[in-house]
């Protein structure tokens, strides 16, 4: 797939000023981390994701750069949405609930499990790039500021090639 020079350069330049606004924002909530940490709602942002394809054999995109929001209104319940570009190298968007109602909490890093509920469009074989519902199992992994999301993408033949992804995330709020 050939990219286009001008095109690449107005993505990196959209990715450095979306990372700097992101860190400047982080930069400027460290102060009240404290007080964030027991306040709800939670707000926390990412960049896209990695994911790490079962079948190895097939050329897949594995850096899903993008933006996303998840929005937690309490411990278990959280809403997400966002945009990336996907395995498949097309652009993808998803709004999302999860629940997360398994906890636990050594040394002070979050650890929930749950599902994610939602609903995704861009991928070529799934309904010609239509939105399409799906539920993916979800561990996310929090400490004070930072987290990871990982996601259990499963197969479906013929359609959509399964995966782990990885979701890095920084709270903002």
């Amino acid at each position: 797939m050939k990219t286009n020079p001008a095109k690449s350069c107005r993505f990196r330049r959209a990715v450095g000023t979306l990372l700097t606004a992101t860190a400047l924002a982080w930069t400027g909530s460290v102060h009240a981390q404290a007080l964030a940490a027991e306040t709800s709602p939670q707000v926390w942002l990412n960049a896209g994701s990695y994911s790490h394809h079962f079948d190895r054999d097939k050329n897949f995109r594995e850096n899903n750069v993008g933006f996303g929001a998840e929005i937690w209104l309490k411990e278990n319940h959280g809403l997400m949405g966002g945009t990336f570009i996907n395995s498949d190298g097309a652009r993808s968007h998803y709004a999302a609930y999860q629940w997360r109602p398994l906890h636990w909490q050594p040394a002070g890093i979050h650890i929930a499990a749950g599902i994610t509920l939602g609903a995704f469009d861009g991928y070529p074989r799934y309904r010609d790039g239509g939105w399409f519902p799906a539920a993916l199992p979800v561990l996310s992994v929090e400490y004070k500021m930072v987290g990871i999301n990982f996601l259990f993408v499963p197969t479906i033949p013929d359609r959509l090639d399964g995966a782990l992804a990885m979701q890095i995330k920084l709270r903002v709020w």
